[in-house]
């Protein structure tokens, strides 16, 4: 078959049906704009998550008449659990630790005094930063088993907090994902149905001449594969300049910066917005032309 014969007639086909193809293109913009809102919170919200991830962690507080040995062995025995799940694993020995108190109470550090050397009351404790915060309660549960520790802190809701609202976003997506696509592939199906009704004869016409159902149907296809990819492409653009200037100003807000949290750039993502859009524009414009097809190829 021809390209340029489907091209050529898909397009016809729009220019045809001006009203009904802008409506379609604006519609599926609009679906895809919303989509795109909602994929780039779920990659920010990923990416905060892996953020916090790196930050937080489980401070593992060694019992004080750990010998020098058995804290080395800890500290072994911590990393042995696998690279998968444990990122790092920071030995703080009490002169650290004395002086990280100091530096929380800089104001009053001379609370302090007298607890240098052999009088540190601070134990030795290691920082063990994790992978993912979904293994923060097997690692502490693996790691309190262990000899010669004796206290092990988590930030168990704030870990429970970000993971629930992570998957909670996944599962927003993936909803939103499945009902713009049946809008949009209703929408193109309904606008292509417009131009096959109009051109019911021609196509009983080219059936009763012998036209097979995949030269009668190509144009319609190509039409709504044109139309799915220029939504697509005023998308990516749109979505793009939107998305710049809103993480522009939210990055300068006081909150995110004392938190120490960086937003993904668009640039970040345009790769994978670039390909979900497209493989979207044109599977929505092929199945809403078979869709629309299927009641005129019927024998």
């Amino acid at each position: 078959m021809n390209s340029f014969y489907l091209i050529s007639e898909g397009f016809k086909n729009i220019f045809k049906n001006k009203k009904s193809s802008f409506t379609s293109l604006i519609t599926m913009i609009c679906a895809m704009f919303i989509f795109g809102v909602a994929f780039a919170i779920g990659e920010n919200a990923n990416s905060v998550v892996k953020q916090v991830s790196k930050e937080m962690g489980l401070q593992v507080y060694m019992k004080n008449d750990a010998t020098d040995e058995q804290i080395i062995k800890l500290g072994d025995e911590i990393r042995d659990l696998g690279n998968d799940k444990i990122a790092t694993v920071e030995m703080v020995t009490k002169q650290q630790a004395l002086e990280r108190m100091k530096e929380r109470f800089e104001d009053n550090d001379w609370i302090f005094e007298g607890y240098e050397g052999e009088d540190n009351i601070f134990p030795v404790s290691y920082v063990v930063h994790l992978t993912d915060l979904s293994y923060t309660k097997e690692i502490e549960s693996k790691i309190s088993k262990m000899e010669n520790v004796d206290v092990i802190r988590s930030s168990d809701e704030t870990v429970d907090t970000l993971i629930k609202l992570a998957n909670g976003i996944r599962v927003a997506i993936m909803v939103i994902f499945i009902l713009l696509i049946l809008m949009a592939v209703t929408i193109i199906s309904n606008t292509i149905k417009l131009t096959v009704h109009s051109r019911r004869k021609e196509i009983s016409i080219m059936k009763y001449v012998g036209a097979t159902n995949g030269f009668i149907r190509g144009p319609f296809v190509v039409e709504g594969i044109i139309i799915g990819l220029f939504a697509a492409i005023l998308t990516i653009f749109s979505l793009g300049i939107s998305y710049n200037i809103i993480i522009e100003k939210l990055q300068g807000s006081d909150v995110l910066q004392k938190i120490g949290v960086v937003l993904l750039k668009f640039s970040d993502m345009s790769q994978s917005i670039a390909i979900i859009f497209l493989l979207l524009g044109i599977g929505i414009g092929v199945i809403g032309s078979m869709v629309s097809m299927k009641k005129y190829l019927e024998v």
